[in-house]
Protein backbone atom coordinates (compact mmCIF):
# COMPACT_ATOMS: atom_id res chain seq x y z
CA UNK A 1 0.00 0.00 0.00
CA UNK A 2 1.71 2.91 -0.79
CA UNK A 3 -1.05 5.57 -0.30
CA UNK A 4 -3.74 5.84 2.23
CA UNK A 5 -6.44 7.97 3.71
CA UNK A 6 -8.84 7.34 6.48
CA UNK A 7 -8.93 4.27 8.01
CA UNK A 8 -6.03 2.75 5.10
CA UNK A 9 -3.39 6.14 6.69
CA UNK A 10 -2.22 3.46 9.64
CA UNK A 11 -1.74 0.53 6.99
CA UNK A 12 0.58 1.98 4.60
CA UNK A 13 3.74 -0.41 3.58
CA UNK A 14 1.15 -3.13 3.94
CA UNK A 15 2.14 -5.87 1.45
CA UNK A 16 0.03 -8.71 -0.38
CA UNK A 17 0.27 -11.63 -3.11
CA UNK A 18 -1.57 -11.86 -6.05
CA UNK A 19 -4.99 -13.16 -5.10
CA UNK A 20 -4.73 -11.99 -0.97
CA UNK A 21 -7.07 -10.19 0.39
CA UNK A 22 -9.58 -7.70 -1.21
CA UNK A 23 -6.36 -5.85 -2.87
CA UNK A 24 -4.76 -9.27 -4.06
CA UNK A 25 -7.96 -10.25 -5.14
CA UNK A 26 -8.82 -7.52 -7.97
CA UNK A 27 -4.78 -7.41 -8.84
CA UNK A 28 -5.57 -11.00 -9.59
CA UNK A 29 -8.47 -11.24 -11.68
CA UNK A 30 -8.06 -7.76 -12.85
CA UNK A 31 -11.53 -7.07 -12.92
CA UNK A 32 -13.75 -4.12 -10.89
CA UNK A 33 -14.58 -6.15 -7.01
CA UNK A 34 -17.16 -4.75 -4.63
CA UNK A 35 -17.65 -6.77 -1.06
CA UNK A 36 -20.82 -5.74 1.06
CA UNK A 37 -19.20 -7.07 4.59
CA UNK A 38 -15.49 -7.81 4.76
CA UNK A 39 -15.72 -8.46 7.94
CA UNK A 40 -17.60 -12.07 6.97
CA UNK A 41 -15.98 -11.68 3.27
CA UNK A 42 -14.11 -15.31 2.50
CA UNK A 43 -10.97 -13.81 1.00
CA UNK A 44 -10.23 -11.44 3.97
CA UNK A 45 -7.19 -10.92 5.66
CA UNK A 46 -7.31 -12.68 9.24
CA UNK A 47 -6.07 -9.71 10.89
CA UNK A 48 -8.31 -8.90 13.38
CA UNK A 49 -7.95 -5.11 13.34
CA UNK A 50 -9.35 -4.83 9.82
CA UNK A 51 -12.49 -5.85 11.19
CA UNK A 52 -13.95 -2.37 11.40
CA UNK A 53 -14.28 -2.60 7.75
CA UNK A 54 -17.54 -2.92 5.92
CA UNK A 55 -18.51 -1.93 2.47
CA UNK A 56 -15.78 -1.96 -0.07
CA UNK A 57 -15.04 -1.37 -3.43
CA UNK A 58 -11.84 -2.11 -6.00
CA UNK A 59 -11.27 -0.70 -9.15
CA UNK A 60 -8.02 -2.39 -11.48
CA UNK A 61 -5.32 0.09 -12.62
CA UNK A 62 -4.65 -1.46 -16.36
CA UNK A 63 -1.64 -0.45 -18.65
CA UNK A 64 -1.03 -2.20 -22.01
CA UNK A 65 -3.77 -4.63 -20.56
CA UNK A 66 -1.10 -5.37 -17.61
CA UNK A 67 -2.42 -4.86 -14.02
CA UNK A 68 0.20 -2.13 -12.24
CA UNK A 69 -1.95 -1.07 -9.07
CA UNK A 70 -5.49 -1.28 -7.42
CA UNK A 71 -7.78 1.78 -6.55
CA UNK A 72 -9.66 1.05 -3.60
CA UNK A 73 -12.69 2.67 -1.58
CA UNK A 74 -13.99 1.78 1.52
CA UNK A 75 -17.11 2.62 4.20
CA UNK A 76 -16.27 1.92 8.06
CA UNK A 77 -19.63 3.25 9.22
CA UNK A 78 -23.43 2.23 8.25
CA UNK A 79 -24.86 -0.56 5.97
CA UNK A 80 -25.39 1.42 2.94
CA UNK A 81 -23.70 -0.59 -0.20
CA UNK A 82 -21.99 1.05 -3.20
CA UNK A 83 -23.89 1.00 -6.40
CA UNK A 84 -23.02 1.16 -10.13
CA UNK A 85 -22.81 4.68 -10.00
CA UNK A 86 -20.09 4.29 -7.83
CA UNK A 87 -17.91 1.90 -9.42
CA UNK A 88 -18.65 3.85 -12.55
CA UNK A 89 -17.44 7.11 -11.01
CA UNK A 90 -14.14 5.70 -9.46
CA UNK A 91 -13.71 3.40 -12.76
CA UNK A 92 -13.22 7.05 -14.18
CA UNK A 93 -11.07 8.48 -11.39
CA UNK A 94 -9.23 5.10 -11.62
CA UNK A 95 -8.55 5.84 -15.52
CA UNK A 96 -7.32 10.14 -15.00
CA UNK A 97 -5.44 8.09 -11.93
CA UNK A 98 -3.49 5.93 -14.47
CA UNK A 99 -2.67 8.53 -16.94
CA UNK A 100 -1.28 10.58 -14.42
CA UNK A 101 0.69 7.44 -13.49
CA UNK A 102 1.96 6.97 -17.51
CA UNK A 103 2.71 10.64 -17.67
CA UNK A 104 4.96 10.41 -14.39
CA UNK A 105 6.64 7.48 -16.13
CA UNK A 106 7.23 9.32 -19.20
CA UNK A 107 8.58 12.37 -17.43
CA UNK A 108 10.99 9.58 -16.05
CA UNK A 109 11.97 8.14 -18.60
CA UNK A 110 12.38 10.91 -20.92
CA UNK A 111 14.29 12.55 -18.31
CA UNK A 112 16.53 9.12 -18.02
CA UNK A 113 17.14 9.08 -21.67
CA UNK A 114 18.54 12.81 -21.55
CA UNK A 115 20.81 11.92 -18.54
CA UNK A 116 22.06 9.06 -21.00
CA UNK A 117 22.45 10.96 -23.71
CA UNK A 118 24.28 13.51 -22.47
CA UNK A 119 26.20 10.87 -20.88
CA UNK A 120 26.90 9.27 -23.82
CA UNK A 121 27.94 12.68 -25.78
CA UNK A 122 30.32 13.55 -22.78
CA UNK A 123 31.82 9.98 -23.33
CA UNK A 124 31.80 10.61 -27.86
CA UNK A 125 33.43 14.35 -26.88
CA UNK A 126 35.95 12.77 -24.23
CA UNK A 127 36.70 9.93 -27.22
CA UNK A 128 37.06 12.59 -29.89
CA UNK A 129 39.27 14.41 -27.91
CA UNK A 130 41.24 11.68 -26.97
CA UNK A 131 42.16 10.40 -30.79
CA UNK A 132 42.48 13.81 -31.98
CA UNK A 133 45.44 13.89 -29.37
CA UNK A 134 46.51 10.90 -30.77
CA UNK A 135 46.45 11.64 -33.96
CA UNK A 136 47.90 14.70 -33.81
CA UNK A 137 50.74 12.88 -31.79
CA UNK A 138 51.75 10.25 -34.24
CA UNK A 139 55.03 10.42 -36.39
CA UNK A 140 53.30 9.24 -39.64
CA UNK A 141 50.88 11.10 -41.47
CA UNK A 142 47.01 11.20 -41.53
CA UNK A 143 44.61 11.91 -43.34
CA UNK A 144 40.94 11.77 -42.86
CA UNK A 145 38.53 11.85 -45.85
CA UNK A 146 34.62 11.80 -45.98
CA UNK A 147 32.05 9.49 -48.32
CA UNK A 148 32.64 12.12 -51.09
CA UNK A 149 36.60 12.03 -51.37
CA UNK A 150 37.04 15.03 -49.09
CA UNK A 151 39.69 15.68 -46.86
CA UNK A 152 38.32 16.75 -43.33
CA UNK A 153 41.03 16.60 -41.42
CA UNK A 154 45.33 16.21 -41.61
CA UNK A 155 47.70 15.71 -38.69
CA UNK A 156 50.63 17.75 -38.02
CA UNK A 157 53.03 14.54 -39.36
CA UNK A 158 51.14 15.51 -43.05
CA UNK A 159 51.88 18.46 -43.28
CA UNK A 160 55.69 17.91 -42.16
CA UNK A 161 56.20 14.77 -44.32
CA UNK A 162 54.30 16.27 -47.67
CA UNK A 163 54.04 19.66 -47.16
CA UNK A 164 50.16 20.33 -47.35
CA UNK A 165 48.00 21.92 -44.70
CA UNK A 166 44.12 20.91 -43.88
CA UNK A 167 43.33 24.48 -45.60
CA UNK A 168 44.89 23.77 -48.10
CA UNK A 169 43.33 20.40 -49.07
CA UNK A 170 39.73 21.20 -47.98
CA UNK A 171 40.19 24.74 -50.27
CA UNK A 172 41.31 23.18 -53.06
CA UNK A 173 41.32 19.92 -55.26
CA UNK A 174 44.78 18.67 -54.33
CA UNK A 175 45.67 15.48 -56.22
CA UNK A 176 49.19 14.35 -54.90
CA UNK A 177 48.94 10.59 -56.66
CA UNK A 178 51.09 10.26 -59.54
CA UNK A 179 49.54 9.21 -62.62
CA UNK A 180 50.80 6.21 -63.13
CA UNK A 181 50.13 5.05 -59.64
CA UNK A 182 46.06 5.88 -59.87
CA UNK A 183 45.22 2.13 -61.34
CA UNK A 184 46.36 0.37 -57.86
CA UNK A 185 45.12 3.45 -56.12
CA UNK A 186 41.65 2.60 -57.82
CA UNK A 187 41.76 -0.64 -57.01
CA UNK A 188 42.64 -0.14 -53.63
CA UNK A 189 39.78 1.98 -53.15
CA UNK A 190 36.97 0.14 -54.42
CA UNK A 191 38.75 -2.93 -52.18
CA UNK A 192 38.09 -0.75 -49.14
CA UNK A 193 34.65 0.75 -49.98
CA UNK A 194 33.57 -3.02 -50.49
CA UNK A 195 34.64 -3.80 -46.71
CA UNK A 196 38.32 -4.74 -46.71
CA UNK A 197 40.62 -3.43 -44.70
CA UNK A 198 43.92 -1.98 -46.57
CA UNK A 199 46.72 -2.83 -44.58
CA UNK A 200 50.40 -1.58 -45.99
CA UNK A 201 49.67 -1.01 -49.25
CA UNK A 202 52.83 -0.26 -51.36
CA UNK A 203 52.51 2.80 -53.74
CA UNK A 204 53.57 6.47 -54.20
CA UNK A 205 52.76 10.01 -53.04
CA UNK A 206 53.62 13.18 -54.48
CA UNK A 207 55.03 16.08 -52.31
CA UNK A 208 54.28 19.75 -52.20
CA UNK A 209 57.87 19.95 -52.87
CA UNK A 210 57.42 18.01 -55.76
CA UNK A 211 59.16 14.90 -54.13
CA UNK A 212 58.02 11.80 -55.21
CA UNK A 213 58.03 9.68 -51.94
CA UNK A 214 57.45 5.57 -51.18
CA UNK A 215 54.45 4.66 -49.13
CA UNK A 216 52.73 2.14 -47.09
CA UNK A 217 49.02 2.84 -46.60
CA UNK A 218 46.69 1.27 -44.38
CA UNK A 219 43.13 2.92 -45.07
CA UNK A 220 40.11 2.06 -42.83
CA UNK A 221 36.53 2.87 -43.16
CA UNK A 222 34.63 4.20 -40.21
CA UNK A 223 30.87 4.86 -39.36
CA UNK A 224 28.81 7.18 -37.65
CA UNK A 225 26.05 6.74 -35.00
CA UNK A 226 23.46 5.05 -36.96
CA UNK A 227 26.02 2.64 -38.27
CA UNK A 228 26.20 3.85 -42.11
CA UNK A 229 29.97 4.58 -43.48
CA UNK A 230 30.98 8.20 -42.51
CA UNK A 231 34.77 8.12 -44.41
CA UNK A 232 37.72 6.80 -43.88
CA UNK A 233 40.82 7.13 -42.25
CA UNK A 234 44.57 6.32 -43.80
CA UNK A 235 47.87 6.33 -42.58
CA UNK A 236 50.73 6.62 -44.30
CA UNK A 237 54.11 5.67 -43.45
CA UNK A 238 57.34 7.28 -45.47
CA UNK A 239 59.43 4.09 -46.70
CA UNK A 240 61.68 5.78 -49.58
CA UNK A 241 64.66 5.36 -47.37
CA UNK A 242 64.15 1.68 -47.12
CA UNK A 243 63.18 1.13 -50.87
CA UNK A 244 66.30 2.64 -51.84
CA UNK A 245 68.41 0.75 -49.53
CA UNK A 246 66.11 -2.17 -51.18
CA UNK A 247 66.98 -0.80 -54.75
CA UNK A 248 70.79 -0.67 -54.34
CA UNK A 249 70.91 -3.90 -52.80
CA UNK A 250 69.25 -5.18 -55.66
CA UNK A 251 71.53 -3.75 -58.01
CA UNK A 252 74.59 -4.97 -56.12
CA UNK A 253 73.35 -8.41 -56.59
CA UNK A 254 72.70 -8.27 -60.03
CA UNK A 255 76.43 -7.22 -60.19
CA UNK A 256 77.22 -10.25 -57.79
CA UNK A 257 75.56 -12.36 -60.32
CA UNK A 258 76.83 -11.08 -63.23
CA UNK A 259 80.15 -11.51 -61.88
CA UNK A 260 79.29 -14.95 -60.82
CA UNK A 261 78.29 -15.80 -64.45
CA UNK A 262 81.37 -14.47 -65.75
CA UNK A 263 83.37 -16.35 -63.24
CA UNK A 264 81.34 -19.45 -64.27
CA UNK A 265 81.75 -19.29 -67.78
CA UNK A 266 85.70 -18.76 -67.43
CA UNK A 267 86.04 -21.28 -65.37
CA UNK A 268 84.03 -23.98 -67.81
CA UNK A 269 85.74 -22.42 -70.84
CA UNK A 270 89.16 -23.23 -69.03
CA UNK A 271 87.79 -26.52 -68.36
CA UNK A 272 87.04 -27.44 -71.56
CA UNK A 273 90.99 -26.08 -72.52
CA UNK A 274 92.30 -28.68 -70.06
CA UNK A 275 90.00 -31.57 -71.41
CA UNK A 276 90.92 -30.55 -75.22
CA UNK A 277 94.79 -30.16 -74.21
CA UNK A 278 94.12 -33.84 -71.81
CA UNK A 279 93.30 -35.10 -75.13
CA UNK A 280 94.83 -33.73 -77.84
CA UNK A 281 98.74 -33.95 -75.20
CA UNK A 282 97.45 -37.49 -73.46
CA UNK A 283 99.42 -36.05 -70.56
CA UNK A 284 97.23 -36.63 -67.95
CA UNK A 285 99.62 -35.85 -64.96
CA UNK A 286 100.69 -32.59 -66.32
CA UNK A 287 96.75 -31.82 -66.92
CA UNK A 288 96.08 -31.98 -63.71
CA UNK A 289 99.17 -30.35 -62.41
CA UNK A 290 98.01 -27.89 -64.39
CA UNK A 291 94.71 -27.45 -62.99
CA UNK A 292 95.66 -27.50 -59.66
CA UNK A 293 98.10 -24.45 -60.10
CA UNK A 294 95.00 -22.59 -61.65
CA UNK A 295 93.24 -23.66 -58.73
CA UNK A 296 95.90 -21.91 -56.32
CA UNK A 297 96.23 -19.04 -58.56
CA UNK A 298 91.75 -18.48 -58.17
CA UNK A 299 92.69 -18.71 -54.36
CA UNK A 300 95.46 -16.42 -53.95
CA UNK A 301 93.27 -14.08 -56.38
CA UNK A 302 90.10 -14.57 -53.67
CA UNK A 303 92.01 -13.81 -50.94
CA UNK A 304 93.13 -10.34 -52.27
CA UNK A 305 89.75 -9.64 -52.97
CA UNK A 306 89.30 -10.02 -50.10
CA UNK A 307 91.81 -8.26 -48.68
CA UNK A 308 90.61 -5.50 -51.05
CA UNK A 309 87.31 -5.52 -49.50
CA UNK A 310 88.42 -5.25 -45.83
CA UNK A 311 90.84 -2.12 -46.84
CA UNK A 312 87.38 -0.44 -48.59
CA UNK A 313 85.53 -1.00 -45.79
CA UNK A 314 88.19 0.83 -43.75
CA UNK A 315 88.60 3.25 -46.05
CA UNK A 316 84.21 3.70 -45.90
CA UNK A 317 84.57 4.07 -41.83
CA UNK A 318 87.32 7.14 -42.32
CA UNK A 319 85.35 8.53 -44.56
CA UNK A 320 82.41 8.37 -42.72
CA UNK A 321 83.82 10.29 -39.55
CA UNK A 322 85.92 12.46 -42.24
CA UNK A 323 82.54 13.76 -43.65
CA UNK A 324 80.83 14.40 -39.87
CA UNK A 325 84.46 16.37 -39.35
CA UNK A 326 83.62 18.05 -42.70
CA UNK A 327 80.02 18.59 -42.00
CA UNK A 328 81.12 19.97 -38.26
CA UNK A 329 83.46 21.76 -39.36
CA UNK A 330 81.68 24.13 -42.45
CA UNK A 331 78.88 24.70 -40.16
CA UNK A 332 81.14 26.35 -37.92
CA UNK A 333 82.68 28.36 -39.64
CA UNK A 334 80.15 29.23 -42.91
CA UNK A 335 76.47 28.84 -40.61
CA UNK A 336 77.80 30.32 -37.01
CA UNK A 337 79.48 33.46 -37.66
CA UNK A 338 76.31 35.27 -39.68
CA UNK A 339 74.23 33.11 -37.08
CA UNK A 340 75.93 35.26 -34.56
CA UNK A 341 75.90 38.46 -36.68
CA UNK A 342 72.01 37.85 -36.87
CA UNK A 343 71.62 37.60 -33.46
CA UNK A 344 72.88 40.89 -32.65
CA UNK A 345 70.99 42.57 -35.32
CA UNK A 346 67.45 44.02 -34.37
CA UNK A 347 65.19 40.82 -34.19
CA UNK A 348 61.55 40.87 -32.90
CA UNK A 349 60.69 38.49 -29.51
CA UNK A 350 59.36 35.65 -32.26
CA UNK A 351 62.16 36.50 -34.82
CA UNK A 352 64.41 36.08 -31.50
CA UNK A 353 62.79 32.97 -30.67
CA UNK A 354 63.08 31.13 -34.37
CA UNK A 355 66.59 32.32 -34.90
CA UNK A 356 67.44 30.31 -31.15
CA UNK A 357 65.46 27.27 -32.00
CA UNK A 358 67.30 27.72 -35.29
CA UNK A 359 70.60 27.68 -33.05
CA UNK A 360 69.90 24.64 -31.21
CA UNK A 361 68.81 22.76 -34.24
CA UNK A 362 71.83 23.32 -36.20
CA UNK A 363 73.97 22.39 -32.70
CA UNK A 364 71.92 19.16 -32.76
CA UNK A 365 72.53 18.13 -36.43
CA UNK A 366 76.24 17.98 -35.79
CA UNK A 367 75.78 16.59 -32.14
CA UNK A 368 75.35 13.01 -31.12
CA UNK A 369 72.71 14.24 -28.80
CA UNK A 370 69.34 13.78 -30.81
CA UNK A 371 70.84 10.28 -32.00
CA UNK A 372 71.47 9.61 -28.03
CA UNK A 373 68.01 10.50 -27.11
CA UNK A 374 66.52 8.21 -29.47
CA UNK A 375 68.36 5.11 -29.33
CA UNK A 376 66.06 2.04 -28.04
CA UNK A 377 67.80 2.21 -24.49
CA UNK A 378 65.94 5.76 -23.65
CA UNK A 379 62.60 4.86 -26.11
CA UNK A 380 61.82 8.30 -26.39
CA UNK A 381 59.01 9.16 -28.68
CA UNK A 382 59.35 11.89 -31.30
CA UNK A 383 57.36 14.83 -29.43
CA UNK A 384 59.04 13.76 -26.04
CA UNK A 385 62.57 14.01 -27.97
CA UNK A 386 61.41 18.06 -29.18
CA UNK A 387 60.27 18.66 -25.58
CA UNK A 388 63.79 17.58 -24.40
CA UNK A 389 65.38 19.40 -27.43
CA UNK A 390 63.61 22.87 -25.52
CA UNK A 391 64.32 21.78 -22.71
CA UNK A 392 68.23 21.86 -23.04
CA UNK A 393 68.28 25.10 -25.35
CA UNK A 394 66.73 26.90 -21.85
CA UNK A 395 63.23 26.90 -22.53
CA UNK A 396 60.80 26.81 -20.06
CA UNK A 397 56.87 25.28 -20.13
CA UNK A 398 55.38 28.20 -21.19
CA UNK A 399 57.72 28.82 -23.80
CA UNK A 400 58.02 25.11 -24.90
CA UNK A 401 53.67 25.21 -25.17
CA UNK A 402 53.59 28.39 -27.22
CA UNK A 403 56.45 26.87 -29.88
CA UNK A 404 54.69 23.32 -29.70
CA UNK A 405 51.37 24.41 -29.75
CA UNK A 406 50.60 22.68 -26.83
CA UNK A 407 48.86 23.53 -23.62
CA UNK A 408 51.28 23.81 -20.61
CA UNK A 409 49.86 21.02 -18.62
CA UNK A 410 50.83 18.31 -22.06
CA UNK A 411 54.30 20.01 -22.00
CA UNK A 412 54.62 18.81 -17.76
CA UNK A 413 53.11 15.72 -18.63
CA UNK A 414 56.57 15.29 -21.39
CA UNK A 415 58.78 16.35 -18.83
CA UNK A 416 57.51 13.55 -16.58
CA UNK A 417 57.76 10.86 -19.02
CA UNK A 418 61.32 12.18 -19.91
CA UNK A 419 62.76 11.81 -16.31
CA UNK A 420 61.46 8.88 -16.22
CA UNK A 421 62.71 7.25 -19.04
CA UNK A 422 66.18 8.92 -18.03
CA UNK A 423 66.19 7.12 -14.81
CA UNK A 424 66.38 10.60 -12.30
CA UNK A 425 62.44 10.58 -11.80
CA UNK A 426 61.85 12.01 -8.06
CA UNK A 427 65.69 13.09 -8.00
CA UNK A 428 66.95 16.21 -7.73
CA UNK A 429 68.83 16.16 -10.69
CA UNK A 430 68.35 19.47 -13.12
CA UNK A 431 66.51 17.76 -16.25
CA UNK A 432 68.18 20.48 -18.49
CA UNK A 433 71.46 20.05 -17.47
CA UNK A 434 71.32 16.09 -17.50
CA UNK A 435 70.22 16.84 -20.95
CA UNK A 436 73.35 18.74 -21.73
CA UNK A 437 75.68 16.20 -20.28
CA UNK A 438 74.98 13.71 -23.68
CA UNK A 439 76.80 16.36 -25.93
CA UNK A 440 80.29 15.28 -24.03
Amino acid sequence: MRVGMGFFASWLGLRVRPGEGFGGKVWETGQPLVVDNYRSWEGRLPDKSLDALRNMVGIPLKSDHKVVGVLGLARVKGEKEFGEDVVDALGRFAQLALIALDNVGLYENLRHELAERKRTEAVLRESEKRYKLQLEGMPDPVVVYDMQGSATYVNPAFEQVLGWSQEELTSKNIDFVPEENWPETRKAIDSMLAGKKIQLFETRRNTKGGRILDVQITSTLFSDLDGNPAGNIVTMRDVSAQKNVERELRRYREQLEEIVEARTAALETSHRRLENEVQVRGQAEKSLLRSQEELEAQSRHLEEVNTALKVLLKQRDHDKHELGENVLSNVKELVDPYLGRLKKSRLSTDQATLVSILEANLNNIVSPFISKLSSKYFKLTPMEIRVANLIKAGRTSAEIADMLFLSKNTVLFHRFNIRTKLGIKNTKTNLASHLLSFDE
